[in-house]
């Protein structure tokens, strides 16, 4: 273990963490737009500066790591001065568009700006506006609110495994592309992790703002890892899905299904009541009439050709509990092992 003191606070850490981790264990808020903690140390924001006794000057808190005796102040005039140089530098590079951006309310660079209370931003804009390089059919990517933090490349890359996309260039020829994108899932990780709106997805825009609903917490019912997930919902329709950090099995992570495959929900396609084909055509039933009727066929089709001529198949957009009951059913009541489930088609 390591001693150190910070703002004034004795504190005693692992060796290997850092100076924010320290700070933050402590509930010491260190400010940070790059820093995340499923990913390794960035660096690239300059927010989370702080002073160490000893050093001739502010050192990035979220890559330096602590050494036994060290003397932290995490907040000062003067580092607030330096923080507001360096959150209006990355202003430059930012479209002002908040009322507009989907991200507004939730953003992690709104809040900083707001925290700081900057009006103004002195530095003149980009000369030239930056090309759009990443997008997918479920995620658009809004490179004049890109800050080019590097969370969503370094997501990409440790916690997907599969570094479908990199920053290019430098300063103003920086931009976010992708480098391999067969590789790309819609994963929706980098989207994620982004601490502004250059990330947003396709689906639910102009359905609704998520604080106007209700942010109902259940379990994705793709498949049976339980990953955690927070639905947005707004007049009973689902217009958007989030995630936490520090939630369930998942924490914060999902596939492609759990993070967009929520249109279905609502969709006015999806069938309201039983149907019963009778001389090739559908018709409306009443559930009594449907399960009756689907009793009786089965008993005679397992009466006269046997339980294994019998096959169900589960669905995906059923909860893990509706599919356990049916595979229930089709092993102990109908008596086979023919049962599968939609997500191996």
């Amino acid at each position: 273990m390591v001693t150190l003191k910070i703002d004034g606070s004795d504190l005693s850490v692992p060796a290997g963490t850092t100076i924010m981790e320290a700070a933050r264990s402590a509930g010491i808020d260190v400010p940070s737009l790059c820093y995340h903690k499923r990913l390794s140390p960035i660096g690239s924001c300059n927010m989370c500066i702080v002073t160490v006794e000893g050093r001739p000057g502010p050192v990035t808190s979220c890559n330096t790591p602590v050494e036994e005796g060290l003397v932290v102040v995490t907040e000062s005039e003067a580092l607030d001065v330096q923080r507001v140089a360096n959150l209006k530098k990355i202003l430059k590079h930012h479209a002002l568009d908040c009322p507009v951006c989907d991200k507004a309310g939730e953003c992690d660079l709104q809040n900083m700006v707001y925290r700081f209370g900057i009006t103004d931003v002195p530095f003149e804009p980009r000369t030239q506006k930056r090309v759009e390089g990443y997008a997918t059919s479920l995620i658009r990517y809004w490179p004049e609110r890109c800050i080019m933090c590097r969370r969503c490349v370094t997501a990409c890359r440790e916690v997907k495994g599969i570094g479908a996309i990199d920053i290019l260039g430098e300063n103003e020829e920086s931009r976010l592309i992708p480098v391999a994108a067969d590789k790309c899932k819609s994963c929706g990780e980098c989207m994620f992790v982004c601490p502004t709106g250059a990330l947003t997805e396709n689906l639910s825009r102009y359905k609704g703002r998520p604080w106007l609903g209700d942010r109902v917490k259940t379990t994705c019912a793709y498949c049976g890892c339980g990953c955690q997930l927070e639905l947005d919902v707004l007049e009973n329709m689902v217009i958007g899905v989030h995630t936490k950090t520090d939630d369930g099995v998942n924490r914060g992570s999902l596939c492609v299904k759990g993070r967009f495959g929520y249109e279905f929900i609502g969709d006015d396609k999806r069938l309201k009541t039983p149907l019963i084909k009778e001389n090739g055509t559908f018709r409306e039933a009443t559930w009594d009439e449907a399960l009756d009727f689907t009793a009786k066929r089965l008993s005679a089709i397992k009466n006269e050709f046997g339980p294994d001529s019998i096959a169900g198949l589960s669905s995906a957009r059923c909860t893990n509990e509706e599919n356990y009951l049916f595979q229930k059913f089709i092993r102990a009541v109908v008596g086979t092992n023919n049962v599968d489930h939609c997500a191996r088609l």
